[in-house]
This record gives C-alpha cells, structure tokens and sequence, in this order.
C-alpha cells in the first residue's frame, strides 16, 4: 500500500473509532470530593473529575456529584431523580456520601448513620437495579487531620460502617477508600500529604486568601484517589475492571 493510502486508511479506522457508541454510562453521585470544580476552584479537583482517563473510550462518565451534598439533600433537590431517570440497563452507579451527612448543625443534609443514611444508600442501590444497573458503594476519603503521633484521626465516625454493612445486607459491590486513602496518607505523613489536598498560595477573586484545605484534593490527589478506586474494582467488580485501559 502507499504510504499516503496507508496514512488515509489510519486516519478513517481511528475517525470510525471515535465514532462508535459508548457502551455504557459510569454515574458518580456524592459530595465535593467527587464532584467537578469550576476553573475558580483550581487547584481543587473531584477524583471523578479525572475518572474518565481511567476507562476506555467506550465507557462514559458522567459525574452529577455535587459540592455540600448528603445522601439527603442529594435526593431532596432531585439530584437522585435525575440520575435514575437518566440510567440505562448495564450502567453503573457510583456511590460515595458521608462528609456531609455527619454534619448535625444543617437539618437539610444530616442523617443519622443507621438510620436514615442507610436508608438512603438502600434506595440509590434498590432504584439503580430496579433501572438493571449496578450499584458500587464507597466509602468517604479521609481527611487530611493527624494527631500528636504523626497518625490520622478518624473523621467518619459510624458512616463508613454503615456503608459496609449496606454492602453487606443488599449483596453491593464495596471500594472501601476510607481504608484505601487511611494507608495511603499515612504513608505519605503530614507534610508530603500536603500536595495531595487543596493547601495552595493560589489566589482569586473566590478564593482570595491562601488555601491549607485537608478534605478537598488537589489535581494530584484527585488522580492518585481515582486510581486507588479503580485499582480496587478488579475483586468486586471484575466486568468493569476490564474496562480499564
């Protein structure tokens, strides 16, 4: 074959490539740890932001994780509703509340951990399969707090508990990143760990003083955090696992 013939053919297999259909949606719902970040935000970023460069081109993310949510006003503003309605049979549901949900001063996000928060994660599992998608549950990342010892303080509380023993009860896929990112920080320790969470003397008009941010990631932490969730699909999840590139 000619080179330039050689050279057109290339570029139409890879055209026909990118035209093809994603076979299937990957749907993020949860808090600001997950959620996409406006360029005013930067360096602060979701690790569902990233998710995408995870998976290969026939696998489409679509992120609806929002800022300041809980399981409870994820659902109460119809967060939720948009997201089943929008679930086909063979997606998938990603599923990580809990930051928000311990927040007890704001009766529009906090639930109790056995209580209503489990109902909650019961409904997004129940309603995802009810739609013949799968759900995953995570639990919460780790916030970036160390004590006198130079180890971590849990933040969580029962939440991630709760998310395990969902998991458990209603035969749900579990990527336990609290477990996950608890290891990873610590083996970072406090100062290294630093460059992995939002503490920037980047300034704007949103953020007009210097940022030492230990619950949002930065650009990096983002990609670390996304890579540790998909590292882990490989036991629970192992049709998705395949996906990966």
């Amino acid at each position: 074959m000619r080179p330039l013939l050689y050279f057109a053919a290339v570029i139409l297999l890879f055209l026909s490539a990118c035209d093809q259909p994603k076979e299937l949606s990957i749907y993020c719902v949860g808090d600001s740890t997950m959620a996409n970040k406006s360029k005013d935000a930067f360096p602060e970023t979701g690790w569902c932001m990233v998710l995408d460069e995870f998976f290969n081109e026939r696998v489409s993310v679509e992120n609806h994780a929002k800022n300041g949510r809980s399981s409870k006003s994820f659902i109460d503003e119809g967060r939720w509703q948009t997201v089943l309605d929008s679930l086909q049979p063979g997606d998938y549901v990603f599923i990580q509340f809990g930051h928000n949900d311990e927040k007890d001063y704001d009766s529009t996000r906090y639930t109790t951990p056995f209580g209503t928060y489990t109902e909650n994660l019961t409904k997004f599992v129940t309603e995802s399969r009810e739609k013949g998608a799968i759900p995953v549950l995570f639990t919460s990342i780790v916030r970036r707090k160390f004590d006198e010892n130079g180890k971590l303080t849990d933040t969580h509380g029962d939440y991630p508990v709760a998310t395990r023993q969902v998991a458990e009860l209603q035969d749900v896929p579990l990527i336990d990143l609290q477990e996950l990112t608890e290891e990873w920080v610590n083996s970072l320790g406090d100062e290294a760990s630093k460059q992995m969470y939002v503490w920037t003397d980047i300034t704007n008009e949103s953020h007009p003083e210097p940022r030492k941010d230990d619950t949002h990631l930065s650009q990096k932490g983002a990609h670390e955090v996304a890579r540790l969730a998909t590292t882990a699909l490989d036991n629970p999840v192992p049709a998705l696992a395949k996906r990966l590139k």
